[in-house]
């Protein structure tokens, strides 16, 4: 139940706002959506010390579409904050583009706390691969020789070609930033776009990062920004982030969920995402020719790790592996769907249900494999990480044997989540397993990507997120269909939570009487890409009025239609023109 005290605070926060903005409208929906928010978080079900997680039913969680200018931001931030701080709760704000969060840490939030005198403290969470790697970064500035990393494989070399002059200068360029703490290692905060396979070089993942062993852990911007997640009230984050941290167990990267209210932004991208998420793929030549390399990694760590079976064991699984893909490549290669001619991507969507008869045994024995695979590699790093410790003379080349590790292990993932989707059975009236083959033609060469996704994720947000939040309010802009929220809550597994509350709020724009609507003759249609393109930059310069120019967003579906529109723009507008891409997204936002 909602206390006196907690709508005291917010009343008086709302106020405090309302008075610091001269020519402030109180807004009916605003106001509907605030008190909605706070009456579902005050639902909670509190845990009782030594016991399970209570049993929710949604009689915590709330759905609300908020139209363009109900001023959601500001009505979840007030009331959750209010109720965050009230209940002992984190608030984590999620959403499903980088461009809201970050209107949300630079704007939003700090209009609200400037405003409203509601003492938030908050961070933005973001993936790891956001930030750079001090160690790889530092690697690939040091002044030893390349040969020396593991040169015996050229694969696990820092360059696999001549790095060109202008590569070298920006990572000279990023290492002396960095070292001098004039950049803080957030490429979102880096002044330049960053080529993306450069960047790779100097970004980590979970599988390949030392942790804690790790030389250059205390200035790591990655671990930085996590522990300052502990110290704050708000936590802004990403709905791909969020659903990793769920796939994990909850509280791995982000507050642990029963300790958690959760406001959704953007909130009709979750489902696709979520499927995404549970989805698995891999293709067949890469991987034969990472699993062809197991053996030369086991053998450089010989006489490093203390139980030299595990290596033995990971030998073999990986040659049952190329041994079972081998056959599986020459069982497609007779497919008639899969066959076409060069250049053609041609797809094979098996049945729902049982596998074709010829693929049942292959399936089964690729997830035994694989699944071994993963363990003992995973059991090889946990042996590495324990020699590193007593071994400090060879820190170096352990480093180097962990970093290599890393990458065997964040491929066999995949592979074997493959696999345990392909012979996963699925209930009665549960959603299926989608399972498609594609393949790559390339002269002699030819390719297989499988693949397998859950056709909903109803199920595993239910069990991952719902029922072990504290509280969440899912909104957005366009949650309904057909003016019903059911294809929403079937989707997200809401649907199994029937106290769920949902609510549609008014617009508070007349768009009858205050927008103009446009529909420009365009002779060519979409499908003709450059015919397209051509009379939309016709057309664009037709639609601005420079002589009173008060700012035009123009919004593309294609990012290379936006760059060739662009260019053909007459010199007078592209002086003022802002385009994504060209600059970081808060330097474009300022």
């Amino acid at each position: 139940m909602l206390t006196d005290l907690e709508k005291d605070a917010i009343r008086h926060h709302y106020q405090t706002l309302a008075g610091a903005l001269p020519g402030f409208k109180p807004r009916a929906a605003q106001r509907q959506m605030i008190a909605a928010i706070a009456k579902t978080l005050s639902q909670s079900l509190e845990r009782a010390e030594g016991e399970d997680l209570p049993e929710r039913a949604g009689e915590s969680i709330l759905v609300v579409e908020g139209p363009t200018g109900v001023g959601k931001s500001v009505a979840y931030l007030i009331a959750g904050g209010v109720m965050a701080k009230s209940r002992g709760r984190k608030l984590v704000v999620s959403s499903a583009t980088v461009a809201l969060q970050e209107q949300l840490v630079h704007r939003d939030l700090p209009f609200v706390v400037e405003n409203s005198e509601l003492p938030l403290t908050f961070a933005l969470a973001k993936g790891r691969g956001r930030y750079v790697c001090p160690y790889r970064l530092y690697q690939h500035t040091a002044d030893t020789t390349q040969g020396e990393l593991l040169a015996a494989d050229p694969m696990a070399a820092l360059w696999e070609r001549k790095p060109e002059a202008a590569e070298l200068a920006t990572l000279k360029q990023l290492a002396d930033g960095f070292y001098y703490r004039k950049w803080s290692g957030d490429r979102d905060d880096y002044p330049q776009t960053l080529d993306d396979s450069l960047w790779g070089r100097i970004t980590n993942d979970r599988h390949g990062c030392l942790k804690a062993a790790c030389p250059n852990r205390p200035e790591c911007p990655f671990y930085a920004a996590r522990e300052a997640l502990d110290n704050v009230d708000v936590v802004v984050t990403n709905h791909d982030l969020l659903l990793a941290d769920c796939a994990m167990g909850g509280g791995v990267i982000l507050p642990a969920p029963e300790q958690t209210f959760y406001i959704l932004d953007e909130a009709h991208h979750l489902a696709k995402k979520a499927v995404n998420q549970f989805a698995a793929d891999f293709v067949t030549g890469p991987t034969l020719g990472w699993l062809d390399k197991v053996a030369t990694l086991v053998s450089r760590l010989d006489g490093f790790i203390s139980k030299p079976e595990l290596g033995g064991l990971a030998i073999d699984s990986a040659a049952a592996a190329i041994e079972h893909l081998t056959e599986l490549v020459a069982v497609l290669d007779g497919v008639p769907e899969l066959t076409a001619p060069e250049g053609a991507e041609p797809l094979w969507l098996l049945p729902a249900g049982d596998l074709p008869e010829g693929l049942v045994q292959l399936a089964s024995n690729l997830a035994m494999v694989s699944a071994a695979l993963e363990k003992q590699l995973g059991q090889l790093s946990d042996a590495l990480a324990e020699a590193r410790k007593e071994r400090e003379a060879d820190t170096l080349l352990l480093d180097r044997c962990a970093s290599e590790l890393g990458f065997f292990i964040a491929r066999a993932e995949p592979l074997a989540a493959v696999w345990q989707l392909f012979i996963q059975k699925t209930e009665d009236k549960a959603p299926p397993i989608a399972r498609w083959i594609a393949a790559r033609v390339s002269g002699n060469r030819r390719d297989y990507r499988i693949s397998a996704s859950p056709v909903s994720a109803a199920g595993d947000l239910a069990s991952t997120l719902w029922r072990k939040a504290s509280g969440a309010v899912l909104t957005s802009a366009t949650l309904q269909s057909l003016n019903s929220f059911d294809l929403l809550l079937r989707q997200t597994g809401l649907a199994w939570l029937p106290e769920t509350t949902t609510l549609a709020l008014e617009s508070p724009f007349d768009y009858a009487h205050q927008g103009e609507l446009y529909l420009p003759p365009l002779a060519a249609s979409p499908k003709d890409a450059a015919g397209h393109t051509g009379e939309i930059a016709k057309w664009l310069p037709r639609l601005v009025d420079l002589s009173h120019p008060v700012g035009t967003l123009v919004l593309f579906s294609s990012r290379r239609q936006m760059e060739e529109v662009a260019e053909r723009l007459s010199p007078e507008f592209a002086d003022r023109l802002l385009m994504q891409g060209t600059l970081p997204k808060s330097r474009l936002l300022e």
